[in-house]
């Protein structure tokens, strides 16, 4: 079992589909198969189970992939340090919630830039709890995400103090409890949002029953259904500032156990030495 394999193997498990890992990859489709065949010939196990086009990841391969991403993950940490590389490259795949992504870091993002080129950036958006399995994982380098964070695998330091707004139509009455809005449906993330737990905990917290919840996959949607008065969300206030929404949406202060949050940078712990990794993370703090 070598490197190059697993490297394929993970593409596969990531992409869900050999065409997809051998685009991903810049090989040719017939050898991401036959070397993914030779991988499973190898173990004697099935790393895939096949539906039509799709491959489907086995309990095996789900093993195997934790593995493989510690492990390419130490040989990129060894051949680093043994050239002695200082200066920042290759690929840097950072995470981050849909508003920090939007109202934190195109600035910062344009900035790393413009002062690292070797590095390329790849960045995923999802909510806290899907952001940090893929860490966990090993597929993502980084990802911010909203505190508390639990995990003793994973690194972690603050970097912004974010302060979350109840958000209404610009003509609903002043907002002071949960009980203001307790008919109103609830505009959310999907399962795993660190800020839709917080609104559900108003609340849970008030004994006030939610009449109704919606999922969205984007911020933006969230802010268009707020604004025609569909129901109310809960965002951080910077996201709004930076959109001046004001004519649109009205903004309701939160008791601080709710409202203020805190974004934290994560990382896994036993990746001790990623140069592009720590270049962003100081970036963050300057």
């Amino acid at each position: 079992m070598d490197l190059s394999a697993l490297r394929i193997f993970k593409a596969v498990a990531e992409e869900g589909s050999v065409t997809q890992a051998a685009l991903r990859l810049h090989r040719v489709q017939s050898n991401v198969s036959a070397r993914l065949t030779q991988l499973e010939e190898s173990l004697g196990v099935a790393l895939f189970h096949r539906a039509g086009r799709r491959l489907l990841i086995s309990a095996e391969g789900e093993r195997l992939l934790d593995y493989a991403g510690r492990l390419l993950a130490l040989a990129g940490e060894a051949e680093a340090s043994v050239r002695g590389e200082q200066t920042p490259s290759g690929v840097l795949r950072i995470g981050a919630m849909e508003t920090t992504a939007a109202a934190r870091l195109p600035r910062l993002l344009a900035a790393f830039h413009r002062d690292h080129p070797q590095v390329e950036l790849q960045l995923e958006t999802g909510p806290t709890d899907e952001l940090l399995q893929a860490v966990l994982q090993h597929r993502l380098d980084l990802a911010l995400v909203a505190a508390p964070v639990g995990h003793a695998e994973l690194a972690q330091q603050e970097v912004f103090d974010e302060e979350l707004v109840l958000l209404t139509d610009a003509g609903h009455a002043p907002v002071a409890t949960p009980q203001d809005v307790a008919k109103r449906t609830l505009l959310v993330f999907r399962a795993g949002c660190a800020y839709r737990r917080r609104l559900e905990a108003w609340f849970a917290e008030a004994d006030v029953g939610i009449a109704r919840v919606c999922e969205f996959g984007t911020f933006e949607a969230i802010l268009g259904c707020v604004a025609a008065g569909m129901g109310v969300a809960l965002m951080p206030r910077e996201v709004l500032r930076q959109r001046g929404l004001a004519d649109s949406i009205a903004c309701h202060t939160l008791p601080a156990r709710t409202a203020r949050v805190k974004t934290v940078l994560v990382w896994r712990a036993d990746v001790l030495r990623q140069p592009a990794r720590q270049a962003f993370a100081a970036s963050l703090l300057a």
